[in-house]
């Protein structure tokens, strides 16, 4: 007997998502585990595993169009089968609109930056999408001497919405593997394919309206329910960081590869969270939860949103090992193949905007954790001691954000104070 194949939820915040390709034709047979299409849903591109058998009989929602949580997006039956039922079902549905969801939980709020909570139960089905638009064709998947082009479905897609020949893209992937973050980043030469065009004649170019997707839409959600329930209060610290870049060095010089500053900034708030577990805690609005296990997420930029990748366990693991999960976590979220469960449940959280140039910021607190450390750049800095003496210090400020119903003022004052020192003098890690 035929049925509808609905769009689950394939991420914790997922309320639509798009399908890029479909794996299967129409008319094809499909055994339970095959891998029918894939979603792009609010935080990465996955896989879509069919749960019936039978012939894929009709696709509903086809390649470059968004589907919500429970609406139907194929059907699958046995071949042959009279599926008219079925489809006026699915019409019926189209005339309803689907009532409306509930009231999002302060809880689930998030940032910018941040990690998504779970969803509530998948929404009644919704009208179904019209009909299909035209995909255009994939670009070349071989280079001139003949080497085949490796590429994720997502690069791929972006690179045939926007006429970029992927022979010409570097992929900056594993094994060479062309990510999104390529195609984003690639500048092709003038009037040539890719080129976006520009204004001529000293005219101005046209405005252009950019639509929202799916990863836009949770992140203005999460910022705004994160802000205005969670009531924020904000520190601020400077930091030498000459002692802390003098160890990286040092540990650097006796490594075969080197490990990234933001694996000591981990380590040295895994270190801090220990001697404040408080900070390491939750609001659950008859109870204050102390995570057991420290877990730092960390902001990357993907290009049309940020995400947070989370290493677990900081707290009993060493910087190299830590470096070693944050190396794979930030390659899977440049290419857009982050798990679920690699990227929610951070208990603290770290934002790192040095590297594009800023001094200072503040960041919105990531739940389920009830604070957030942002980081600036590190800047050559007079500093005047004691006895009057002046002298050039290597400054960074750093501002933490704090839920105050968790973290009173005194006990993130006391945290930044020991993560400061800490962060001056590496070794009071030891103590």
């Amino acid at each position: 007997m035929a049925e509808q194949v609905l769009m689950t939820a394939l991420s914790p915040t997922m309320e639509e998502g798009t399908i890029t390709t479909w794996n299967k034709p129409e008319g094809e047979t499909v055994d339970s585990g095959d891998v029918l299409c894939e979603v792009e849903t609010d935080k990465a591109s996955m896989d879509y595993e069919a749960t019936q058998e039978g012939t894929l009989l009709k696709i509903v929602v086809g390649e470059g169009q968004t589907a919500r949580v429970g609406q139907a997006i194929a059907i699958i039956g046995e071949a042959g089968e009279d599926i008219t039922a079925l489809e006026q079902e699915i019409a019926a549905a189209a005339a309803s609109p689907p009532p409306p969801t509930a009231a999002p939980e302060p809880a689930a709020a998030t940032t910018a930056e941040q990690t998504a909570q779970p969803v509530a139960a998948p929404a009644p089905v919704a009208p179904p999408a019209a009909a299909p638009k035209p995909v255009p064709a994939a670009p070349q998947a071989t280079r001139a001497d003949g080497e085949r082009i490796k590429a994720s479905p997502l690069a791929v897609k972006l690179a045939a919405e926007r006429n970029i020949n992927l022979a010409l893209i570097h992929g900056t992937g594993t094994g060479g593997r062309i990510v999104k973050q390529d195609i984003e980043n690639f500048r092709a030469v003038p009037g040539g394919p890719g080129h976006a065009g520009a204004s001529t004649g000293g005219q101005p170019a046209p405005d252009e309206s950019i639509p929202v997707t799916g990863k836009r839409k949770v992140i203005a959600q999460r910022l705004s329910e994160s802000k205005f329930s969670a009531p924020h209060y904000y520190l601020k610290s400077s930091v030498e960081m000459s002692a802390t870049l003098e160890a990286r060095k040092v540990l650097n010089d006796s490594l075969p590869r080197k490990v990234s500053l933001n694996a000591f900034f981990i380590k040295l708030c895994a270190e801090a969270l220990k001697r404040h577990p408080i900070v390491n805690a939750t609001w659950q609005g008859d109870a204050i939860v102390q995570f057991g296990s420290i877990d730092v997420g960390i902001a990357v930029d993907r290009g049309n949103g940020l995400i947070t990748p989370v290493v677990r366990n900081c707290g009993n693991r060493g910087i190299v090992a830590i470096d070693d999960d944050l190396a794979g976590l930030i390659e899977k979220a440049g290419d857009g193949t982050l798990r679920p469960e690699e990227y929610s449940g951070a208990t603290f959280t770290i934002s790192n905007l040095g590297s594009f140039g800023v001094e200072e910021f503040t960041a919105i607190i990531n739940p389920p954790g009830s604070a957030i450390l942002a980081l600036g750049k590190t800047t050559p800095t007079p500093i005047v001691a004691q006895d009057g003496s002046i002298t050039v210090g290597k400054i960074m400020k750093m501002t933490l954000s704090c839920d105050h119903r968790v973290i009173d003022g005194a006990a993130g004052a006391k945290f930044l104070f020991d993560l400061t020192q800490m962060m001056e003098q590496p070794l009071r890690m030891l103590f």
